[in-house]
């Protein structure tokens, strides 16, 4: 529940930081931003299975991340019947600011606590991550 808390904390300060700079996009759009920009073009049903979204949410999605200039549909590569999903120049930009933001809030959370304390939360978090992952 604490992480879930501290996870919700810091998504109202990255939005009202997007909010206040005019940039109109909700989590499950700034999702699918960050993931292209991390990974570069990603096919629709890629991007839906890391969403958990059906193909219907997603494509309205794209449409949306489309209609605001952030993202555009390429023809795949290596499969003419396939899609990549890519961000624009305007998506880039908007990465780049989101970057800032998701800083700032990263930030503000963990103002009060010194270098090693937070070298401490990040090793347990990473410890806890780690035997989840190692869990059947």
């Amino acid at each position: 529940m604490l992480i879930r808390q501290i996870r919700d904390g810091l998504l109202r300060e990255i939005e009202h930081q997007l909010v206040a700079s005019g940039i109109a996009i909700n989590y499950s759009q700034h999702l699918v931003v960050k993931i292209i920009a991390k990974h570069g073009p990603q096919m629709p049903g890629d991007l839906a299975r890391f969403l958990d979204h059906n193909a219907g949410a997603m494509t309205r999605l794209i449409d949306q991340l489309e209609d605001k200039g952030y993202v555009r549909r390429k023809p795949h590569a290596q499969d003419r019947r396939a899609l990549t999903i890519e961000l624009t120049p305007a998506g880039d930009e908007l990465w780049r600011r989101m970057s800032q933001f998701i800083e700032r809030a990263q930030d503000l959370a963990l103002r009060d606590l010194n270098a090693a304390d937070r070298t401490r939360l990040f090793d347990l978090l990473k410890s806890v991550r780690d035997t989840l992952d190692e869990t059947p």
